[in-house]
C-alpha cells in the first residue's frame, strides 16, 4: 500500500509528490544512465537518455517483481539544468510512456559531471512492493 502525503492547505505538487508512505518489500535501484543493456549509448539527446534511463529503472524493478507504480522516490542527477528546463513537454511525454501517470517523490540535483562521460542524466530509484 502506498499513500501520498499531502499536508492540509498545501498546493498540490506538479509532477511529483511531496511525500509518500508505503509498506512492503523495499527495492533500491542504483543510479541508472541512458545506455542500453550492453552499456552502449544510442543517443546523446537529453530526452532520449531520460527515457532510456527510466526504462532501465523499470527493468531492474521488474526483476524484483515490481511495477512502475511501486516507485516511491526518484533522484535525478543532471549535468545541465537548462537542458532539463527547456523541454518539459517532451520530458513529460517520455516519462509517461515509461512510468505512466504515477508521480512519486522526486529530487533533481545539478552536478558538474557524471562518471560516464556521455551521460547527461543519472536517476536512482526506491520502490516498495506490497507483500502478498
Amino acid at each position: 500500500m502506498i499513500e501520498i502525503l499531502q499536508p492540509d492547505g498545501w498546493l498540490p505538487a506538479k509532477g511529483y509528490a511531496n511525500g509518500m508512505a508505503a509498506e512492503g518489500r523495499q527495492v533500491f535501484i542504483a543510479g541508472q544512465v541512458g545506455w542500453n543493456e550492453r552499456c552502449e549509448f544510442v543517443s546523446d539527446d537529453f530526452v532520449d537518455q531520460v527515457e532510456q534511463t527510466l526504462k532501465n529503472i523499470v527493468a531492474v524493478l521488474r526483476q524484483a517483481g515490481g511495477e512502475p507504480h511501486h516507485i516511491v522516490r526518484l533522484t535525478w542527477y543532471l549535468t545541465d539544468k537548462r537542458e532539463y528546463l527547456a523541454r518539459p513537454k517532451e520530458l513529460g511525454e517520455a516519462y509517461r510512456r515509461v512510468i505512466g501517470r504515477h508521480f512519486p517523490t522526486m529530487s533533481a540535483i545539478v552536478v558538474v559531471a557524471l562518471i560516464e562521460d556521455r551521460a547527461k542524466v543519472e536517476i536512482e530509484a526506491t520502490a516498495v512492493i506490497p507483500r502478498g
